[in-house]
């Protein structure tokens, strides 16, 4: 038994190291290969015109909403 572990662990790195170098040769001449880079992750466009005021408009509103809730609170009729 402790020969097999013995042989078992001696094998093990020459085919971690093999494999992993088939793998990435596989990766690179795959048909699936998506743009890397900057942006490249963002399901938007961060460089187009209108997201700039689509961001500070999303921001914004996130921000006043609760003053705004707030005042119209206090100016609310009281029962």
């Amino acid at each position: 038994m402790l020969a097999r572990a013995t042989f078992r662990a001696a094998s093990a790195p020459s085919l971690v190291a093999r494999r992993g170098f088939q793998s990435t040769r596989a990766q690179l001449s795959s048909p699936y290969h998506y743009p890397e880079g900057p942006r490249s992750n963002l399901p938007f466009d961060p460089l187009k015109r209108g997201f700039a005021f689509k961001y500070w408009a999303f921001m914004g509103t996130g921000f006043a909403l609760p003053f705004i809730l707030a005042v119209w609170q206090t100016k609310k009729n009281k029962p």
